[in-house]
């Protein structure tokens, strides 16, 4: 049964600004992501961007917004060709939880200067 869906966009320039900022990089991404997207060279603002969107559509997915969880707890990981997961821990997966959820579906895309984010939350 599906308990939310959300989406959001995020500009794909606005990230290009945020590349050379690690102190923006710690402050919303896991280590792990950026460790899973620092060797896509110009493609990394492609890739912040898609993750960054899809954790503003997980807290729309919950329904709740993002008050509350600190937004390194939803991170999105691949490796290599594989799709992106949806991994949670702490904060994020304790308002998952709570929603009633327990599996989060998440479809990325880019397009133009746009990167875009669906997460679908069920129990």
């Amino acid at each position: 049964m599906i308990v939310g869906i959300g989406i959001d966009a995020v500009k794909i320039s606005r990230m290009e600004r945020w590349v050379n900022d690690s102190v923006l990089l710690e402050r919303f991404f896991d280590p792990r992501e950026l460790d899973s997207i620092r060797d896509r060279g110009a493609g990394m603002a492609r890739s912040l961007a898609a993750r960054f969107a899809a954790k503003e559509a997980f807290g729309k997915a919950l329904g709740s917004g993002l008050t509350g969880i600190v937004l390194k707890d939803i991170m999105i990981l691949s490796c290599g060709d594989e799709k992106p997961e949806l991994h949670l821990e702490g904060s994020a997966l304790e308002a998952m939880n709570a929603a009633g959820s327990g599996h989060a579906h998440i479809s990325l895309t880019h397009e133009g200067d746009m990167a875009l984010a669906f997460v679908v939350l069920e129990t």
